[in-house]
């Protein structure tokens, strides 16, 4: 046993907490945008007794793909961390290149905004 390689371990441990920590704000934060837009326009259009029920099913889909989008990250992130884990307690510690969660997640918050897109340029056609 190598004190400098159980300190490089414990170095990588809390990186690897401080990284988990990063995607639980993310994931946070896209479950309250995801939850908070779709109670705000509702709000809003209950208040104007208003609301076509396609701008509320655009908002509804915007909404659920926000959340979706946290909780899955949110469980990638999770299991990624258990196995950094699982690994650093080797002694023979070797790095594996998996899939980047976030570019799992930017590409998700992509096709949600040109999901959004889509709804806002048909609204705005049909008005």
């Amino acid at each position: 046993m190598n004190l400098t390689n159980e300190l490089a371990k414990e170095r990588n441990r809390e990186a690897a907490e401080r990284t988990l920590m990063a995607w639980i704000r993310t994931c946070l934060s896209l479950i309250s945008f995801g939850f908070g837009l779709d109670k705000i326009i509702g709000a809003i259009q209950a208040s104007r007794f208003e609301g076509s029920s396609h701008a509320q099913l655009s908002v509804r889909l915007i909404s659920i793909g926000f959340v979706l989008t946290g909780i899955l990250a949110m469980a990638a992130a999770t299991r990624q961390h258990r196995r950094v884990l699982r690994r650093l307690k080797r002694d023979d510690f070797v790095y594996i290149d998996a899939a980047s969660i976030s570019t799992a997640t930017a590409l998700a918050l992509t096709l949600i905004g040109l999901v959004a897109l889509a709804l806002l340029i048909a609204g705005g056609m049909r008005a």
